[in-house]
């Protein structure tokens, strides 16, 4: 009986891995600079509470042609112009 011969990964298998070897270390590298981050043992999930968003309201508004084209470079263009208004609304409170 023949052995069979090892498997060599291709060069695309070896790119995807290094790649995604690449993006868990860049996340790591993240939460390790992050002040914020707290441990989540088994004390903080007893306490834990669901936060669900407000829902959206559904709105008609008339933008600038080249306005919008340009937020729709990107996916997510309706939740980045929903965090620039609150912003913006958060930077001038009402009197």
């Amino acid at each position: 009986m023949e052995e069979a011969e090892p498997k060599t990964e291709t060069r695309h298998e070896n790119e995807r891995e290094s790649s995604a070897a690449h993006h868990a270390h860049t996340i790591r590298k993240g939460i390790a600079a992050d002040p914020e981050v707290r441990v989540t043992d088994a004390r903080f999930w007893k306490t834990a509470k669901v936060v669900l968003p407000a829902p959206k309201e559904i709105v008609t508004m008339r933008l600038d042609a080249d306005l919008l084209r340009w937020f729709r470079r990107e996916r997510g263009y309706q939740t980045r112009i929903n965090a620039i208004l609150r912003a913006y609304m958060q930077a001038h409170p009402s009197t």
